[in-house]
């Protein structure tokens, strides 16, 4: 095709993209159908993947296909292994895609459709694709390098052993709040319970029979597992209504939280095929099939969005997330926009699967592309339903009330009309005895999904897709999960094996017994604390995930501007860097807010010394009473590791601008760690060959 043809083409498709983005921002009506949302997001991303993608990669990265990676190079079958692009991008995606992007969207529609909408697009094609894209380039150039290595490497032993240590804090929180969303979803639910407890076992046996009974057979041990995920999904419904096996998946949030705890314990020290590899596998089938079915099923049925553009609480007086649209949309949904846990796997496994440099684009730009599409569709899915209800199903107890009438009648006060027995009808529908202040996102979006798909495919299975909704949000958090305290006891073991050697040793099972132990204790104890908050938890942890993955982000972005400006290409350092400066500037204000507000519900000390005043005065009773010592306890504790994310994101920072400014200057800096070049046409032909 003609260059000026294939122009012309793209012209249209941005000019289509930016069109539907400002209908949707210009719509004042009482609702807007969600099919402008996915055109606006299918011109966005494929502009940017086609254009803006494309001149970094061309331009700043300067990516070279003739250059041997890591995956070829080395090659030991074992971590590198040179894997076909497609399978690559589907393995990278499957890591990202965690619970952050189906969530954060979720929780941020109490600020209305618009401000997600907009910061899921432009945040996602400037700030987070270029991210992934960027720290994948950076550690396929040095043989799949950590980010605390690159950090030491080409920053400096300051920032790399800041780098370290905030990482692996950051890794403990974020396994938490994924850990509370999953328990908030499957509390007093035996449907949900039996489904999301059948996904261990349905996952250990595919393990079995890829390796034992049909050894490699990985397509048809998968379709295996995803055929018994389903039955047990239907199956959950027999068991719930049966009078003796309900009450045996019947359990309260703590209960949930310690079981959660100990699978986390026993997932870590598992063989990584027997549990972790299989629910990859299937998870993969189920995050994209669930995806694209519900995209399929919006652009059938045509929901109207009942939400509206913006609402009242982007004052910051929501009930679902405390504190203002700016800074705090912007922690509230990070995975989904930009997210800084991508970065430990763009510079962790994916780099050693890379075959080939042409590939960066498509594995690290495209993927981020695809989860901000899952965002996307959280939000519509969120937004779908009348408000109403779904204030009634993310606003804690402690903030609505406790009856449903009381709940119902100051959600009504808002101006967002609900009755009791609609929710008790809509509760019965789905198969649940009560939605009120299920708090965490997972139920209201799974709420939506299930009214989108029974819309688009029959309403009398409505109870069914609100319980494959809520497996498919289990398999991206407990995939998550799994990773994360996998990657978290590694983290650990570097760590601490400079303190005592065999500490670690990755190979022992000792010191990763006890490293994994360690690790589960440290997330376990802000999950169980997030679980016995009358507030619901995810208004503590949620915010303190957010602030310190975006911190992680603008770490990353800090070593790539780094290595960009080290490679004499700081005339492009604005690539990195301006996303960076953003994320620096919101991420520190929400934090100092996070310190210092005087709001109890947005405020750490405030929070802290608002509940130990009620305790002095004697206000508080039964299980308020209970767990106030230790909320009181852990609010300090989060304000204490807000101060300490707060400086090792301004030393990191601090780090760049020196180093860069050094070179730029002529001064000695930290060489380049960049692997030399080799070329691909040097290597035996079956070792260029690969593809897994």
């Amino acid at each position: 095709m003609p260059k000026l043809a294939q122009n012309l083409i793209w012209i249209v498709v941005g000019v289509f993209g930016a069109a539907c983005l400002g209908g949707i921002a210009l719509h004042r009506g009482e609702t807007i159908n969600a099919l402008w949302f996915i055109a606006a997001a299918f011109g966005i991303y494929a502009v940017a993947y086609r254009l803006y993608a494309g001149w970094i990669v061309t331009r700043v990265l300067v990516a070279d296909p003739s250059r041997a990676t890591p995956a070829l190079r080395i090659n030991d079958g074992r971590d590198y292994v040179p894997t076909h692009r497609w399978i690559t991008f589907g393995h990278h995606f499957a890591a990202i895609a965690g619970a952050g992007p189906l969530v954060g969207p979720t929780l941020a529609a109490q600020f209305g459709y618009l401000p997600g909408t907009l910061w899921l697009l432009t945040g996602a094609v400037i700030g987070g694709c270029v991210q992934d894209m960027v720290v994948l380039w950076a550690s396929t150039r040095r043989d799949g390098r950590t980010l605390g290595q690159m950090a030491r490497d080409e920053l400096g032993p300051v920032a790399g052993g800041a780098a370290l240590v905030g990482t692996l804090l950051i890794m403990v929180l974020i396994v938490a709040v994924l850990g509370l969303v999953v328990v908030n979803a499957m509390k007093h639910s035996p449907w949900g319970t039996f489904t999301v407890a059948m996904t261990i076992p349905i996952a250990i046996l595919v393990g079995i029979y890829m390796r034992s009974i049909r050894p490699g057979r990985v397509l048809e041990g998968s379709l295996i597992g995803l055929a018994l995920l389903l039955l047990a999904t239907v199956g959950g419904g027999w068991v719930a209504h049966d009078p003796v096996l309900g009450p045996m998946f019947n359990f309260d949030g703590p209960a949930l939280a310690l079981m959660v705890i100990g699978y986390g314990f026993f997932a870590a020290i598992m063989p990584v095929w027997l549990l972790l590899a299989p629910r990859d596998y299937i998870s993969t089938f189920i995050k994209i099939g669930a995806i694209l079915l519900l995209a399929f099923a919006v652009v059938i049925l045509r929901p109207e969005l009942h939400m509206p553009a913006l609402t009242q609480f982007t004052d910051g007086t929501g009930p679902v997330v405390a504190g203002g649209l700016y800074p705090f949309l912007f922690i509230t949904i990070a995975c989904g926009a930009v997210s800084g846990f991508h970065a430990l796997i763009s510079a962790g496994t994916t780099p050693k699967l890379i075959m080939s440099e042409k590939d960066l684009r498509l594995v690290g730009y495209g993927s981020m592309a695809m989860e901000s599409f899952v965002g996307v569709m959280a939000l519509i899915a969120a937004c779908v339903l009348d408000p109403g209800v779904y204030f009634a199903i993310n606003s804690s107890a402690g903030i609505v009330g406790a009856t449903l009438e009381t709940a119902t009648a100051t959600i009504t006060s808002w101006g967002f009309p609900v009755t009791a027995e609609h929710m008790q009808e809509l509760a019965t529908a789905m198969g649940e005895t009560t939605l009120l202040a299920r708090t965490g996102g997972a139920p209201s979006l799974a709420v939506g999904m299930a009214q989108i798909f029974a819309g688009a495919f029959g309403q009398n299975l409505l109870a069914l897709w609100y319980h494959f909704a809520i497996m498919f949000e289990a398999l991206f958090i407990l995939t998550a999960v799994d990773a994360g305290t996998r990657v978290g006891r590694f983290m650990l073991q570097d760590l601490l094996g400079n303190i005592w050697r065999p500490l670690g040793n990755t190979k022992a099972r000792g010191p990763a017994i006890v490293c994994s132990a360690l690790f589960v204790a440290s997330w376990g104890y802000f999950l169980y604390i997030g679980v016995i908050d009358p507030y619901g938890g995810i208004n503590i942890l949620w915010p303190l995930f957010g602030i310190s993955n975006q911190m992680l982000a603008a770490m990353a972005l800090a070593i790539a501007t780094t290595i960009i400006v080290k490679k004499g290409k700081a005339a492009y350092a604005w690539v990195t860097g301006l996303p960076m400066a953003f994320l620096a500037v919101t991420t520190t204000y929400a934090a100092w807010l996070k310190l210092f507000d005087p709001d109890p519900r947005v405020g750490f000390l405030a929070g802290a010394n608002a509940l130990e005043g009620k305790l002095a005065a004697g206000s508080l009773s039964g299980k308020a009473l209970e767990s106030a010592p230790q909320l009181i306890f852990n609010q300090r504790l989060d304000a204490g590791l807000t101060v300490f994310f707060i400086i090792v994101l301004w030393v990191m920072i601090i780090e760049m601008a020196r180093i860069s400014l050094r070179h730029v200057q002529g001064q000695a800096v930290p060489a380049l760690s960049e692997a030399p070049y080799v070329d691909v046409a040097s290597l035996p032909q079956p070792t260029r060959a690969g593809g897994h």
